[in-house]
């Protein structure tokens, strides 16, 4: 029996990333990271900042989010996020950039709680990333 399962992942642009042979997507949810595999529960949820790790049949991809929904029924996971970097194309200046725009952001006293916290994610994030 097949152990594969379907996912979509879109940002703005386009249609980032379409599969049908994973077997394993490691997301970053605000409830914690959640691992998702075949005929797992119907689930709805919110993406932190973080790394999202797809398994498939042709290997593993990495992926950074910023923010996004999760939804995953009838062996479909769909992401949507408004922001997704492939880890192989973050090198050390996109990193440097996105890490000195996020600290940036995060020391502007106008800014939420609810912004700051999301922001000193992306940072805490950025700052694990090789």
């Amino acid at each position: 029996m097949s152990e594969e399962f379907k996912i979509e992942i879109v940002n703005p642009e386009q249609s980032f990333l379409s599969k049908e042979d994973v077997t394993e997507v490691i997301v970053p949810a605000y409830e914690g990271e959640m691992g998702i595999l075949k005929d797992h529960i119907s689930i709805i949820s919110f993406l932190k900042p973080g790394i999202i790790k797809v398994n498939s049949k042709s290997g593993e991809e990495s992926f950074y989010v910023e923010d996004g929904i999760v939804e995953f029924k009838d062996n479909n996971l769909s992401i949507l996020t408004s922001s997704i970097f492939n880890m192989k194309d973050m090198n050390g200046d996109k990193k440097a950039e996105m890490l000195k725009s996020a600290e940036e952001a995060s020391n502007n006293a106008e800014i939420t709680d609810q912004a700051k916290f999301i922001i000193d994610q992306k940072i805490e994030v950025l700052k694990t990333i090789n």
